[in-house]
């Protein structure tokens, strides 16, 4: 790609990321709300990953809305892979340091962090950051490169009809799906329940038996409680792993909703996906896992 070709693209896509910061007057995309109820989508711009979590869980009312004393608590980022921090493949570390903050704050009795690694693990959790970073904050990780650490389980989906599962999943009180947002080869987009599919120990099932469709059927098992996507550094093309620094783009962003259709839509659209485009976002939608119509949504735009 030559350097005119990766401007052109990369303007075109911060165009698409704008879209969720547009004034109300611009686009109907926010509804009025009641004044008492919190947002069902914050869009965060302009401040580092920690910086704009801060600023976007104060605004859907506090972490403490969704961590209570004595829970544990599950964080699913991104670790798959053996790349570091500037790579944009993994989530922030300095992201899940402050998560993990928040919930012991709240009270969590623990909280833990996991996530099945496609790339050797312990390349990836070292490279990464995310390992040192959930540790130094408090957090305990949980195993995953084991089959002994998941269990068989049902599945009442449309493709998926039983998969392992990573015990964590199973055995915590929240869960909260914190992905980097990113182009997939596959699916379209890595988003927050795409993310998930990194909960599960037989990967290519999902590929054999339908990817799309097996996506939006685990979220029958289990939503998460509250997603949040670090929008910072995006891999815009050759996702989910990137192959190069022109892959990237700044967005400076971060999304958070209890809608994990809603917040992958939103997702989506940054990377110039129009609703309803990214097959196992829709079919989440028609299960009624979430909403689509973000225009039936109160979203809280904030710029940093």
């Amino acid at each position: 790609m030559d350097r005119r070709e990766f401007l052109k693209r990369s303007a075109a896509l911060s165009v698409g990321a704008g879209l969720l910061f547009l004034p109300k007057g611009l686009r109907g995309l926010t509804r009025l709300a009641n004044a008492a109820s919190y947002p069902d989508l914050v869009a965060v711009r302009g401040g580092t990953p920690e910086a704009m979590f801060d600023r976007g869980i104060k605004s859907i009312g506090g972490i403490s809305r969704f961590v209570k004393s004595g829970q544990r608590v599950l964080l699913k980022p991104n670790i798959s892979w053996d790349a570091t921090p500037d790579g944009a493949a993994n989530t922030s570390p300095g992201l899940i340091a402050t998560l993990v903050k928040h919930c012991l704050d709240a009270g969590a009795a623990k909280v833990i962090v996991m996530d099945h690694s496609i790339e050797y693990w312990k390349n990836s959790l070292q490279n990464s950051g995310v390992h040192a970073a959930a540790i130094g904050a408090g957090a305990v990780y949980a195993p995953a490169e084991s089959e002994k650490y998941y269990s068989n389980v049902a599945v009442n989906g449309r493709r998926l009809k039983e998969t392992m599962i990573h015990e964590a999943i199973l055995e915590c009180d929240v869960l909260i799906s914190v992905p980097v947002l990113k182009h997939h080869g596959g699916a379209g987009v890595s988003i927050a329940a795409k993310n998930l599919m990194g909960c599960v120990w037989n990967r290519m099932a999902y590929h054999s038996g339908g990817l799309q469709s097996c996506i939006a059927d685990f979220l029958t098992v289990r939503k998460p409680d509250l997603s949040i996507v670090d929008a910072n550094r995006v891999i815009t093309k050759n996702g989910p792993r990137g192959g190069s620094p022109s892959d990237i783009v700044e967005m400076n962003s971060l999304l958070i909703s209890q809608d994990i259709v809603a917040i992958d839509t939103a997702a989506s659209m940054m990377l110039g996906r129009k609703p309803g485009e990214i097959e196992h976002i829709r079919l989440a939608a028609e299960a009624g896992l979430g909403r689509m119509d973000l225009s039936q949504l109160n979203i809280e735009r904030i710029k940093i």
